[in-house]
């Protein structure tokens, strides 16, 4: 079994899954929006992740008509949404390790009183 990130699906068989022509794809790596792995031959390779965000690109374009300029945008904005969730997840941490640190210095402080 492989990873969700783990890139095993080549341009044409991606095309298929998500319905969109192959030009498309490459139209979407060379803007930055999918950029799939290569093998030392050349040949792009998609993970499951890639395909996701394929298809979410697709959602948006024909739903809301978002052009690629938009989804540029958005795109950016998700990336920096799970850079700050990532850094208060990392936050949190602390804080919770700090709290932890503290009460164990009240503790020994209030059994070094009653000794």
């Amino acid at each position: 079994m492989f990873s969700r990130e783990e890139p095993v699906y080549a341009i044409g068989i991606v095309a298929r899954i998500v319905g969109l022509h192959q030009q498309t794809l490459r139209n979407y790596e060379r803007w930055g929006l999918v950029v799939p792995q290569r093998s030392p031959g050349g040949t792009r390779y998609y993970s499951v992740v890639d395909i996701e965000r394929i298809e979410k690109i697709k959602d948006w374009i024909d739903k809301f008509g978002i052009n690629r300029a938009g989804i540029e945008i958005i795109t950016e904005l998700i990336k920096e949404i799970s850079t700050l969730e990532n850094k208060i997840k990392y936050l949190e941490t602390e804080l919770s390790r700090f709290k932890t640190r503290g009460v164990n210095r009240e503790l020994l402080e209030k059994n070094r009183r009653n000794s």
